[in-house]
């Protein structure tokens, strides 16, 4: 499915950031992510306002060179030839920065890759579903005979939400709600293949989302990012509870209990524990590691997460801490930064497309907004000294939690930084000579 976490470091074919150099043994996917350049509709996604910017001072470029090239013609005004070759120039080198970076968003962002190499460049997205559908099967029945790992990051609810024909229309709650079903009917399939395999009793399935609904997902009134419920906020928001807050439902009869339900926080950082759990084996011990195992939680041998502390991060941008009071059993949740919506009441950041971690759209808090969410699930009414009697106690043990979590951060590359954010011909994945990069080989095989 998406990988989402890179390719190259320094050439086209290093393939550092690959999952075959991180463990895994086999994969069939998108390295990079869904965007709705991959489908070709009118509304780019990648980097809209940057977009815009480039064409903008492009325009004026051009503008420019064209007004001084008439002076000169038409001897209004004295410039030399050199300033206007020059101008054009850059000009030039400009539009094909902006054109390169976003003009061939399909082409070059939107692959399939099995192992290493590029399949589809573009990628087919008819063919997409039924794709990964057999390649997961595949997989399952390949290794039926041992112990497997089978990670499945499936491309639906995700815009732009691709749906095939037979599950359009499905749905009372629109396109979105066809990808639901759509994807809820794959999810049978590989439970369906796992029963038929005699699997069902010795494999542990998880099932979870990466993230709360996108709410600046729409086209034009019609909402393409889902429902957070009766929580705040949304994907990409930092601390907000609906950003962040995600059902999970596990699967292993005979070993777990059916039908129990369990509203103990935990993170998808403790799938990595888990596994090894499952696996026999040790998590490394030469770092701290934030996830816990599932387990003993899931198999009722203790009442509580293994998280007093949660640290919510948007980027490297420490937003909130959530503190479950395991005396009292009230959760905590203070807020050190949240992002300024547009509109103010919306709920989202609408202008913006993308709610900011840092700058101008992001409001600092000291003292931090406290909520008691064993009480306002919806972080709607903050609390202060004056409302609670606690707050000064609750935030001066947050902040010793933040203190001793930053003890055991590590400083790493920045991952989000501009240079690392535009785009280099020489780490582009490409399937034909650059920059012909187009290909089909499933339809070759085929």
């Amino acid at each position: 499915g998406k990988w989402h976490m890179g390719v190259n470091c320094k050439s086209h074919s290093d393939h550092c950031h690959h999952p075959l150099n991180h463990g895994f043994d086999y994969f069939y996917g998108m390295p990079f992510t869904l965007l709705n350049e991959c489908q070709g509709t009118d509304d780019p996604e990648l980097a809209k306002s940057l977009q815009d910017t480039y064409w903008l001072h492009t325009q004026m470029i051009i503008l420019a060179v064209l007004t001084l090239l008439i002076g000169k013609l038409t001897n209004i005004f004295s410039v030399k030839w050199k300033t206007i070759i020059c101008l054009a120039i850059c000009g030039l080198l400009y539009f094909i920065s902006w054109f390169s970076s976003y003009g061939f968003t399909k082409y070059w962002n939107c692959i399939l890759m099995r192992n290493h190499s590029i399949t589809e460049q573009p990628m087919n997205l008819e063919k997409t579903t039924s794709n990964m559908l057999k390649e997961a099967v595949s997989f399952i029945e390949r290794n039926k005979h041992r112990p497997f790992l089978l990670f499945v990051s499936l491309l639906h609810v995700h815009t732009p939400l691709i749906t095939t024909d037979k599950f359009q229309g499905r749905s009372r709650h629109g396109l979105y709600g066809d990808n639901v079903e759509e994807m809820d009917w794959m999810v049978g399939r590989l439970l369906d293949v796992i029963d038929k395999e005699g699997l069902t009793n010795t494999t542990f399935v998880y099932f979870a989302s990466d993230h709360g609904g996108s709410l600046e997902a729409h086209r034009g009134n019609v909402q393409l990012g889902g429902w957070n419920g009766i929580y705040k906020g949304g994907k990409g928001m930092g601390g907000w509870e609906g950003g962040i807050r995600v059902p999970g439902i596990v699967r292993w009869p005979g070993v777990l209990p059916a039908g129990t339900v369990t509203n103990e926080l935990t993170s998808l950082m403790d799938i990595f524990p888990t596994v090894v759990h499952l696996a026999g084996g040790a998590v490394p011990q030469d770092r701290v590691i934030d996830g816990r195992t599932l387990l003993p939680l899931l198999r009722g041998t203790v009442q509580h997460s293994g998280h007093e502390f949660m640290f919510h991060y948007c980027g490297v941008f420490l937003h909130a801490v959530r503190w479950h009071q395991k005396d009292s059993g009230t959760v905590w949740k203070a807020h050190y930064a949240t992002p300024i919506f547009q509109p103010e009441a919306s709920g989202a950041c609408f202008g913006r497309g993308i709610c900011p971690c840092f700058g101008d759209g992001v409001t600092h808090h000291n003292p931090p907004l406290l909520f008691d969410l064993s009480q306002d699930p919806s972080e709607a009414n903050p609390l202060s000294a004056d409302t609670e009697p606690l707050f000064d106690t609750v935030t001066r043990r947050i902040r010793k939690a933040v203190e001793e979590h930053r003890k055991t951060l590590a400083p790493v590359p920045q991952q989000l930084s501009p240079y690392n954010n535009i785009w280099k011909p020489w780490l582009q994945p490409c399937c034909g000579t650059f920059p012909f990069c187009w290909c089909d080989e499933e339809n070759n095989k085929a």
